[in-house]
């Protein structure tokens, strides 16, 4: 029993010996270097297998043996692949049984050119995930692990998979997009690609992700994961590329950011991209917008571009619908402002929502006085596929100052087509206090009131080059203002009446009002089929005409206004009667020139009166024609006709007469003289024969101080002298 004991003993200490060494060196043996190949061609019958001697290592627990080999070689049409090294394994029963069968095989790789590599694979399964790849790598090297499970027909199991790293590889999606310089870890199971710890450039641009993956779905695949990047700086040629689809309309200069984006779409063999997705979380560092805007009257020291910074912006595009919400500094003027908004975009249906806080800059609309700083400028509407604008809300606010307009529809010419509410309430930059509404009732408008600052507005009625085309709807405006500022001096009170737009121009329009002591304003507009009748007659002549820069010390006066236009070209009568001027630059020089002192010091000091001033002019967009301008009174009177070319050259002749000339002149004719003026006329009979032409800042004078009266002057003082 001890002799039995000790052979046993030895036999399991020789047995575990064994094993131990089997199961931990393992032997080397070319024994199964066939039943390798031929499994390999089992699989494909084009690749060969170079192999060297294999190394058994056992398994105890599993009862399975390990086969490795290093240094081998798979051969196909396509060329060589080097493997580092290739592991199977196989049952001790079926060796035992001499019925040699691989249940598995793993394959790990040398460094190889991946095009290579994915050659190779399809060799084995060509899926069309390998076929997508094979097309869209282009360069790039590889190292990878194959593990591949058999059935009990030795064909391969859909449950391989592949896991390795890229380095330095080139990608070729669309022409437009250059991928180069990827590294990443990859996964391959059961019909899904994962790629992890992603680092790549995109046209120059450096980005990272923690993963990527492709998942296949039938024919098609779908593909989601996460992009991010720190500080990026997108030069003309990526914003185009990038940012320009999307925003059409805004030319981007300059743009410097970071952001998280994650995204998903679905793509099939033809490369045909759909349902893609995108969430992105951007910090926008810099952004620089070329201004396209004509808003110089509303910020006056606006730039040249637009400069966002410190700017949080989220992203959303779904199915064709894109959400953007933003928030943060922006340079319009000579301070940072602050910008808030919300835009979506879906079925081709821009909705905006956007707020401007002004911080220490200016902010004006010149037509209302209006010039206030740290405004909240609130703009909510909808563009459509038309280009048509519809603006739900729009709000300026400043303490207790408030202007609102609200419903307001524009074509895609941004005229304005249809109108809602618009209100005004607010304190001028004169502390004149503005209170109006303008809405709509029925079929017209209602435009009404307590008070309403209208001397920016006068100003922009008789010096700007006004155009009505913004204004796109024909209807009926009813006025009642209880009261209007004309300036600082003047008031007018009930002013009421109606205005008739039409093919956007003003075609009628009759409007009334009072001014203390009984005098009035009355103004009309009347057309008949293509000829348009203007007047104006105002007892008030002073808040009118004192507007007019080269004339200083304007008192009293009547101002009667007659204008006819047809074809764009307005022949026009302007009649003011009996006022006084104190000065009148250009006129004093003249006399002055003229040698005629006395009376150039009696203008420049308590002034000269006129009985009548009369101008016939035809203006027309390039300018105005002066057929005549007279002025007659008793110290002085005056004739002069001339042409304006607009913003380029004024152009103006005329004679100037002293009143003891005309007197002399009048009374020296027969019978007629002696009735109008009596036998003391003065002495001399002479006028002062003038030029004044040049641009509008640069205006010459010259001045023939004796000349003998024309026939024309004559004729006019004569007709003026009678109608008296």
């Amino acid at each position: 029993m001890k002799i039995i004991l000790k052979i046993f003993i030895s036999i399991i200490l020789i047995l575990l010996i064994v094993t131990t060494y089997l199961s931990t060196i393992g032997i080397e043996t070319d024994r199964f270097n066939n039943q390798i190949k031929d499994k390999i061609k089992s699989i494909d019958k084009k690749t060969v297998i170079q192999l060297k001697k294999i190394k058994l290592v056992l398994d105890p627990f599993k009862l399975k043996i390990n086969i490795k080999t290093i240094g081998s070689k798979l051969i196909n049409q396509n060329g060589t692949v080097e493997i580092e090294n290739l592991k199977t394994q196989i049952s001790i029963k079926s060796l035992i049984e001499n019925k040699f069968s691989i249940e598995s095989l793993e394959i790990s790789t040398k460094s190889l050119e991946v095009r290579n590599l994915i050659s190779f694979l399809r060799f084995f399964r060509n899926s069309p995930e390998l076929f997508l790849l094979e097309k869209t790598i282009k360069n790039g090297y590889l190292i990878g692990d194959i593990k591949l499970e058999f059935d009990s027909n030795g064909n391969i199991k859909s449950n391989y998979e592949i896991n390795g790293f890229l380095r330095d590889t080139k990608l070729s999606i669309l022409k437009k997009y250059n991928l180069q310089k990827l590294d990443l870890i990859f996964n391959y199971k059961k019909e899904n690609l994962l790629l992890s710890d992603i680092s790549f450039t995109l046209n120059d641009l450096k980005f990272l992700s923690e993963n990527i993956s492709l998942k296949k779905d039938k024919d098609d695949f779908s593909v989601s994961g996460e992009i991010n990047h720190k500080e990026l700086v997108f030069n003309k040629k990526n914003l185009d590329l990038f940012i320009k689809p999307f925003f059409s309309d805004i030319d981007f200069e300059k743009l410097r950011f970071s952001s998280k984006n994650r995204f998903s779409f679905e793509t099939n063999k033809k490369f045909e991209f759909r349902n893609f997705t995108l969430e992105s979380d951007t910090l926008i560092d810099e952004l620089s917008v070329i201004n396209k805007f004509k808003l110089k009257n509303f910020f006056p020291n606006i730039k040249e571009n637009f400069n966002l910074s410190d700017h949080k912006l989220s992203i959303k595009y779904l199915k064709n619908k894109i959400y953007l919400d933003g928030k943060g500094n922006i340079l319009i003027q000579d301070n940072k402002d602050t910008l808030t908004y919300s835009i979506a975009k879906k079925n081709d249906i821009l909705d905006f929502k956007t707020s401007l806080k002004i911080n220490d800059n200016p902010f004006n609309i010149e037509s209302l006085n209006y010039k206030k700083e740290n405004v909240l400028i609130q703009l909510e509407g909808s563009k459509n596929k038309k280009n048509e604008i519809k603006i739900k809300d729009f709000f300026i606010n400043e303490k207790e100052n408030r202007i609102r307009a609200q419903n307001i529809k524009l074509n895609k010419n941004l005229e304005i087509v249809k109108l809602g509410t618009v209100s005004l309430k607010y304190t001028d930059q004169e502390n004149q206090k503005n209170q109006l509404k303008f809405y709509p009732m029925k079929n017209k408008y209602i435009l009404k009131g307590p008070s309403f600052n209208a001397n920016s507005l006068v100003d922009d009625l008789l010096f700007q080059d006004q155009n009505s085309n913004f204004f796109n709807i024909d209807t009926t405006i009813e006025v009642s203002i209880d009261k209007i500022f004309l300036d600082n001096e003047y008031d007018l009170f009930n002013f009421n009446g109606n205005i008739i737009f039409k093919n956007k121009e003003i075609v009628k329009a009759n409007l009334n009002g009072s001014f203390p002591n009984n005098k009035k304003l009355n103004f009309t507009i009347n057309t008949n089929d293509s000829n348009k009748i203007t007047t104006l007659y105002i007892d008030k002549a002073e808040p009118i005409v004192k507007r007019y820069k080269f004339i200083k010390g304007f008192d009293n006066g009547i101002l009667d206004f007659y204008s006819s236009k047809k074809l764009n070209e307005s022949t026009s009568t302007l009649k003011i009667y009996d006022f006084n001027l104190k000065e009148l630059p250009a006129l004093t020089k003249i006399l002055t020139l003229a040698s005629l002192q006395g009376i150039a010091d009696i203008l420049s000091g308590e002034g000269i009166g006129f009985d009548e001033f009369e101008m016939k002019f035809k203006s027309n967009k390039d300018g105005m024609i002066i057929d005549e301008i007279y002025a007659i009174g008793p110290a002085i009177s005056i004739l002069m006709d001339g042409y304006v070319e607009k913003d380029k050259l004024i152009s103006l002749r005329g004679t100037l007469v002293p009143a003891t000339t005309v007197n002399k002149l009048i009374g020296s004719l027969p019978v007629l003289g002696k009735i109008l003026v009596g036998s003391k006329t003065g002495e001399g009979v002479f006028g002062v024969s003038f030029k004044i032409k040049g641009p509008p800042k640069k205006l010459e004078t010259s001045v023939n101080p004796i000349k003998t009266l024309t026939p024309r002057f004559i004729t006019r003082t004569l007709e003026k002298i009678k109608k008296n």
